[in-house]
């Protein structure tokens, strides 16, 4: 089974992508957004805790995303692959699902980074604001979380990168084209000989 990371900028599509992926390489979708959720739901310790942050506002800290991420993967259903989404988003949280991955005598398999242009970005935000009236999809907000992305998460793409291991992708058109060539780009690189690690 495949493990497998997608990561991408606000506004990349990079939900729906990782849906169309999973449900290809008949893996789960693993998204940090809907472990939060289901956390909290279900009023568990974690969750609780969670809860918090996030009727403040505020991120989820690192020690507290890492556990509920953990408890995740070890679910049956996570537990010969999947593809995760919203996760790992600084350096600190890749080492730690490095280690989490080590334990069960894993790693992920490939990384696929979504890329596309600030402006088409910035255009898709405004048109989902409008045709979904999402009050926090404003140009503020969406600026902030794009240089949040650069600074951050650019360092988890330069982790993987450096491992050889990741898989860039245009995310600029349509997204049954993109899921396509994202499809067909991870199964290249699978299928690719691997040097010895």
């Amino acid at each position: 089974m495949t493990r497998l990371l997608i990561i991408g900028p606000p506004g990349s599509g990079k939900g729906t992508q990782a849906e169309h992926l999973a449900r290809h390489f008949q893996v789960p979708a693993v998204s940090t957004g809907d472990i939060f959720r289901s956390n909290v739901s279900r009023k568990t310790d974690l969750g609780n805790q969670a809860a918090q942050y996030l009727d403040g506002g505020h991120f989820v800290p690192d020690h507290l995303t890492n556990a509920l991420v953990k408890d995740r993967l070890l679910e049956g259903d996570a537990r010969q692959g999947f593809l995760l989404d919203g996760y790992p988003r600084t350096a600190p949280q890749a080492a730690e699902l490095d280690a989490m991955l080590a334990a069960q005598g894993h790693a992920l398999d490939a990384v696929i980074e979504l890329q596309a242009p600030d402006a088409e970005l910035e255009e898709r935000m405004q048109r989902r604001a409008a045709e979904q009236g999402r009050t926090d999809d404003t140009l503020d907000v969406f600026r902030r979380r794009l240089d949040l992305y650069h600074r951050q998460t650019h360092e988890v793409v330069s982790v993987y990168a450096g491992r050889g291991i990741l898989v860039s992708v245009n995310g600029s058109g349509d997204q049954g084209g993109i899921t396509a060539v994202a499809i067909a780009a991870v199964e290249q690189f699978l299928a690719a000989p691997r040097p010895p690690s």
